[in-house]
């Protein structure tokens, strides 16, 4: 089984800025929500590989396993936008970028660059996932990636899923393929999905 998980809360996502590359770390809540994750796969896991970003990696920590870091797992490069507020980004670059895949913003990436990496990793973690349990820590962009890789849709799937922090995701590797087994669950939070 592949789990792929989004790390925990940052000050950055508790204020609904757009959260790429820049390197923040977890909150006390984001911390907490890292070891509830760990505990809703405790047992499961024997690998656990992460972004290399700092809040994945803190968030990968609580596993209590040796991190793998693999750059595939970063979180999509914002660019000129990391860090704004939502409401600031220009409406024109929202319109951009949903019409068209291969957009990237001022010194950001495409969503299909992120696919193309992603779908990389995803090839490289399914033979090993169909005989073990590992844990990818990751971001919004590359999980929503690794649904699309699943589901063998494209990248304009993006626009149709919401993430939530410290969320996990189960793609079983089978004979067929990889199958979706759930998306976005929270329950390990106290949360309703």
């Amino acid at each position: 089984m592949l789990y792929v998980v989004r790390h925990g809360q940052t000050a950055a996502n508790a204020a609904g800025q757009l959260l790429g590359r820049a390197d923040v770390p977890l909150t006390d809540l984001g911390h907490q929500q890292a070891t509830a994750l760990a505990a809703a796969l405790d047992g499961q896991v024997e690998r656990v590989i992460s972004s290399p970003l700092r809040r994945a990696r803190d968030t990968a920590a609580a596993f209590g396993l040796p991190i793998e870091v693999d750059e595939r797992w970063t979180e999509l490069d914002y660019g000129v936008y990391d860090e704004l507020p939502l409401g600031e980004v220009p409406q024109e670059m929202w319109e951009r970028w949903r019409g068209d895949a291969e957009y990237a913003p001022p010194e950001g990436e495409s969503l299909a660059s992120v696919g193309r990496r992603v779908r990389a990793a995803c090839d490289d973690l399914a033979a090993a996932a169909a005989d073990s349990d590992l844990v990818v820590v990751t971001h919004v962009s590359p999980i929503k990636a690794s649904v699309g890789w699943t589901l063998d849709v494209g990248d304009h799937v993006t626009w149709r899923m919401f993430v939530a922090v410290a969320s996990i995701t189960r793609i079983a590797l089978t004979e067929r393929g990889p199958i979706l087994r759930s998306f976005n669950e929270v329950a390990h939070l106290g949360q309703p999905s």
